[in-house]
């Protein structure tokens, strides 16, 4: 009987995080801030000691749309480090923070899997350094701090109708969509709908991720508009002096967290947007640090090529003027066949024709990745003990005209040294003349710039809006926000708006919903299709499964 996840997990031999940081990466023990034995988080005083080292190399770890059939992008990423490093590359990863509600529904954990993990795995899925926490808190004291203003006076002229900021909870709850607050009469506020976001969704957790600075991260909480008075002036976070304390709850949090792989290599995890309704990458503190202190750094954006990479590429990249080498695309030949049409029941049975319809999907984002985001790849496939000899002869028979390298990787089963092969290609990779590119220009018009997403890189005819969104996007143009970036949210698991639509579909309609100003993030939020900002839990959630035993012991999760 092979090993479950969390079984692997339990068994590694982590070393003390002090002694991982001190010898992988020459941290200083008093520069770090220890939680327990086996996690810590690097001091702000020690990273600014870093800005005049140079940068080591950056590498993007995408992959194919996600199928309930599983890629394994994150385990790849570990994968990956830990070949780097076996192979005499100094490396460290860079991973999102797991939220607590797909490790309590659908999706469960996302700190890897097989012998390609990153550990203490439960801490890490669970409440890990308490980071989400304090985001959450950090959100939900500016909702009070809004309707607390309101209650004694409303100075600043707040319309009910358009206040902007959400509360937030790190669990998916779909009866907190859409609620009324302040009932009860006088005493508890003014009556008016709301809802409630996940915290992933929230642009506290986004400002997190993207601020550069303890500053920054100041300065940006105070651009947040919290809502707007009835002559369509916004109020900012700042109006009500609120980021001061928002800054303060969020101080600890801010600092990168620094963990293990099962290999003993070191692995930087800290925030985590989604990448459907969110940017989808980890923070820009974690990732200029590693850049610091290694010679390559591996990193991975949420979801599909279209979805995550676009987003790493165009807010990320773009605002923390960071530059990209090489990526990684990940597939298996499950995963393919069910793009392919094949549902997930008959995947262990071998169906070349529907291996060879379901590459184009495959297709669509090396196509993205190369010429769309100008990065060199190579594509990774997990394999899996049910792949068979024809299938992947056939996968490397329709991938080889594609101008990229398929590598067969078995770091789930082996660790780093099955993915020995996938190292040795991103080096060769690294050392390529770069064209990296953004999608759009700052100067394009918003409009244009989702339109420019939609048709380059998920192959739409148009997009379209109703007419009080479109007024909505002109007003956001015409008041000085046209040169930000967008982040446009979608389902993740088809190149439309319509997740039941698998491969590569073309001339389909992006239809936008909804539009969000998140100015302290420095991006507009364009909701497309049925995405929610809060997700429901499945008729079966994980939860169901997880428990502690006598022992404090924790099972079921992984």
């Amino acid at each position: 009987m092979s090993l479950r996840n969390i079984d692997i997990a339990q068994k590694a031999h982590m070393q003390p995080i002090v002694r991982v940081a001190r010898e992988r990466l020459g941290i200083p023990e008093e520069s770090l801030e220890p939680y327990g034995r086996f996690k810590a988080k690097v001091s702000l005083d020690y990273i600014r000691q870093l800005a005049d080292r140079a940068d080591g190399k950056l590498v993007l770890v995408t992959a194919i749309s996600p199928t309930p059939a599983g890629e394994g992008k994150t385990t790849m990423t570990v994968g990956l480090g830990d070949a780097l490093n076996l192979i005499g590359r100094k490396t460290v990863i860079c991973l999102r923070e797991p939220a607590l509600g797909p490790v309590f529904g659908m999706k469960g954990g996302a700190a890897g899997g097989g012998y390609a993990q990153v550990v203490p795995m439960e801490d890490i899925n669970l409440h890990f350094t308490g980071d989400f926490s304090a985001i959450a808190l950090a959100n939900n004291l500016l909702a009070a701090l809004v309707d607390n203003h309101i209650h004694h006076g409303n100075e600043l002229g707040f319309d009910l109708r358009r206040i902007a900021v959400r509360r937030v909870l790190d669990v998916n709850d779909r009866a907190l969509r859409e609620t009324v607050a302040g009932l009860g009469g006088p005493s508890n506020g003014f009556p008016r709908q709301d809802g409630f976001d996940i915290v992933v969704a929230s642009e506290v957790m986004a400002i997190f991720c993207l601020a550069n600075s303890l500053a920054d991260l100041r300065e940006r909480l105070g651009m947040m508009v919290v809502g707007y008075t009835s002559g369509h002036k916004p109020i900012l976070a700042r109006d009500l002096k609120a980021h001061g304390a928002l800054t303060v709850l969020l101080k600890d949090a801010f600092a990168p967290n620094l963990v293990q792989t099962l290999e003993n290599n070191p692995a930087f995890i800290h925030g985590g947007p989604f990448a459907n309704i969110a940017h989808g990458c980890n923070s820009v503190m974690a990732t200029r640090t590693a850049l610091k202190l290694a010679d390559y750094v591996v990193t991975e954006a949420g979801f599909g090529a279209d979805l995550g990479a676009e987003k790493f590429v165009d807010i990320k990249c773009r605002k923390a003027h960071l530059k990209p080498s090489a990526a990684v695309i990940v597939a298996t030949v499950r995963a393919l066949k069910y793009h392919g049409g094949v549902e997930v029941a008959n995947l262990g049975q071998e169906n070349l024709a529907a291996l060879e319809s379901g590459v184009a999907n495959l297709g669509r984002h090396i196509d993205n990745v190369r010429h769309q985001y100008g990065l060199p790849c190579t594509v990774a496939i997990n394999q899996r003990v049910e792949d068979t000899p024809d299938e992947l002869r056939k996968l490397m028979d329709l991938v080889s005209p594609m101008g990229v390298k398929v590598i067969l990787a078995r770091h789930f089963a082996e660790g780093g040294k099955g993915a020995v092969d996938v190292a040795k290609e991103v080096v060769r990779l690294c050392e390529q003349p770069g064209g990296f590119k953004f999608v759009y220009d700052d100067n394009a018009t918003l409009w244009d710039k989702v339109k420019a997403v939609a048709t380059r890189i998920y192959h739409a005819a148009d997009i379209d809006a109703d007419a009080k969104v479109r007024a909505q996007i002109n007003e956001l143009q015409h008041s000085g926000y046209g040169h930000y970036p967008v982040c446009i949210a979608k389902t993740q698991y088809s190149f439309t708006t319509d997740p039941k639509l698998r491969g590569a579909p073309s001339h389909h309609i992006v239809h936008i919903r909804e539009v969000r100003l998140n100015a302290g993030a420095e991006f507009i939020v364009v909701i497309c299709g049925d995405i929610m900002t809060m997700p429901g839990l499945p008729a079966v959630p994980a939860a169901n499964s997880i428990d502690v035993d006598e022992n404090g012991k924790i099972v079921g999760l992984f």
